[in-house]
């Protein structure tokens, strides 16, 4: 049912991030961000991108609300029982549920292959993106670029910008893509290179779109499985595979909401 994906493409990119980070220069305002692009360009077609990577780059536009969103970065701050109903864990629960008994055979073969229970990718699903109603409203490689390019976490998304471009390359990322605000992709919000490292092809088409189901679903629980997820032991808090949850998101509240709903789901 799965199929792996080689990581080859992200290698390349992520060696030489560093370099491009270097080379191009950063800033904080909107008013070098052609220069930068150009710059780029340059260490991307380098690190292997093609043309049609080198157009979607072409085409990106600096992104005020990317930008703005990522200033205002504070941390989740609510208590666990008020995060939990401000993202409608309740709501998650029931049609997790409904979604585990509508296509079993999926949830079955996800949890046979990577040893993670159907609750937790129903609840990472469910908040992450409703279960795909709300994959965001930003221009996924303009907001992605847009990061790259700002000074304060240049070296961080140039690697994930790279990747973004090799997925244009690849076919599996339109150019015109619809994401979060920092560029993240799909059902369950993947940055890109990610996505080149962790990707599943779950529907065996031979292509990894993480805007298909089955396809983020599996990397999802691949992505869990390659940080340490144990097979059948219990991902409550305090234990090994809570911890793995970490990777996920850092929010504690945010882990333990997936860890309790998760367990409702499943029962």
């Amino acid at each position: 049912m799965f199929a792996a994906i080689k990581a080859t493409t992200f290698a390349i990119a992520a060696a030489l991030a560093p370099l491009a980070a270097a080379a191009a220069p950063c800033g904080n305002t909107a008013a070098g961000f052609e220069t930068w692009k150009r710059a780029f360009a340059a260490e991307a077609q380098a690190a292997g991108i093609g043309e049609r990577g080198l157009q979607a780059l072409a085409g990106t536009r600096y992104s005020t609300g990317t930008i703005a969103a990522d200033r205002k970065q504070t941390g989740v701050r609510y208590s666990l029982k008020d995060f939990m109903r401000i993202r409608g864990t309740d709501a998650i629960v029931r049609m997790g549920r409904k979604r585990k008994l509508t296509n079993p055979g999926l949830y079955r073969g996800i949890e046979d292959r990577f040893g993670v229970p159907a609750g937790v990718i129903l609840a990472i699903h469910g908040m992450e993106t409703g279960f795909g109603r709300n994959f965001g409203k930003y221009s996924v490689l303009s907001s992605v670029a847009t990061v790259a390019y700002d000074c304060r976490r240049a070296d961080f998304f140039s690697r994930h910008l790279l990747a973004a471009l090799a997925l244009v390359d690849r076919g599996w990322l339109a150019a015109s893509a619809i994401g979060a605000a920092h560029g993240e992709i799909g059902h369950t919000q993947f940055l890109a290179g990610n996505v080149l490292q962790y990707g599943v092809d779950g529907n065996g088409d031979g292509r990894v779109d993480l805007f298909d189901e089955a396809d983020a679903l599996a990397s999802t629980a691949n992505y869990l499985r390659q940080k340490g997820w144990q097979p059948g032991q219990s991902y409550q808090e305090g234990t090994a595979n809570f911890r793995v949850l970490n990777e996920w998101n850092a929010a504690t509240v945010y882990q333990q909401a997936i860890a309790l709903t998760g367990i409702r789901i499943d029962g």
